[in-house]
């Protein structure tokens, strides 16, 4: 499964406020769940699936319309500066292994192709691509720490 089906199955899920979805295909099988924000205790609900698996599904919490303005207001304030964000869970690196030099840093120009990062996850390493062309201006994230699901790991200058 390549990044973009992965994007899909990612905008599945939020477009229908799932926290976990798991596909079995041609011998391949992917689990993704969301982490659950703290104190979050919502009833499950189940949607039907082709073949008639059932995926478990969480209703949308009702945000407030001050939320959603601060949220906004904190995103990215300057419209020249995009991020490039995690597409899973896993433990973000910077560099291909120990003793190389980082993939990107600060000040590099970059296109759609360039490969900013790794995420790991159950054991796969996930080579990220940037999917947009700039200048990096800010690592969000250091190397060996985890990273969420949609979580910026880079900002940059477009």
């Amino acid at each position: 499964m390549d990044q973009r089906e992965l994007k899909k199955l990612v905008q599945l899920m939020n477009d229908n406020g799932l926290i976990e979805l798991e596909i079995e295909r041609e011998g391949e099988r992917l689990h993704l769940r969301k982490a659950e924000p703290a104190g979050t205790n919502m009833p499950m609900m189940a949607m039907p699936m082709a073949g008639g698996h059932m995926m478990p599904m969480a209703p949308a919490a009702p945000a407030s319309a001050e939320a959603e303005a601060e949220a906004e207001a904190e995103a990215v304030p300057d419209p020249s500066l995009k991020e490039i964000r995690s597409p899973m869970v896993g433990t973000f690196y910077r560099r291909p292994s120990p003793d190389s030099d980082p993939f990107v840093d600060t000040g590099d120009s970059i296109d759609d192709e360039t490969v900013v990062c790794i995420v790991e996850a159950m054991k796969v390493n996930n080579e990220i691509k940037a999917e947009l062309d700039g200048e990096i201006v800010e690592v969000l994230v250091e190397d060996g720490h985890p990273v969420e699901f949609d979580q910026p790991l880079f900002r940059v200058r477009v």
